[in-house]
């Protein structure tokens, strides 16, 4: 079997703040389009959307984007 090359491969997760508002899925959206953007040339290469509970019972949702620099892409197979 062919080895695989391996790639560095980035993430950050990110919520709303913690209170009223901390389950409002559009401004979660924004946070981490903003979030990306800030980033600069980046392939968004997977974005997780997590839901749960916070201590207190209150919904809490949270995203965890996977990325590569672009210079690092140079590389990959086509």
């Amino acid at each position: 079997m062919a080895e695989l090359p391996a790639w560095p491969v980035s993430h950050f997760a990110q919520s709303n703040p913690e209170g009223p508002g901390q389950d409002d899925v559009p401004a979660l959206l924004r946070r981490v389009a903003e979030t990306i953007e800030s980033l600069g040339p980046v392939d968004v290469r997977d974005i997780c959307f997590h839901n749960g509970f916070d201590p207190g019972g209150d919904p809490y949702l949270h995203m965890v984007v996977y990325y590569v620099r672009k210079e690092d892409t140079a590389d990959e197979p086509a």
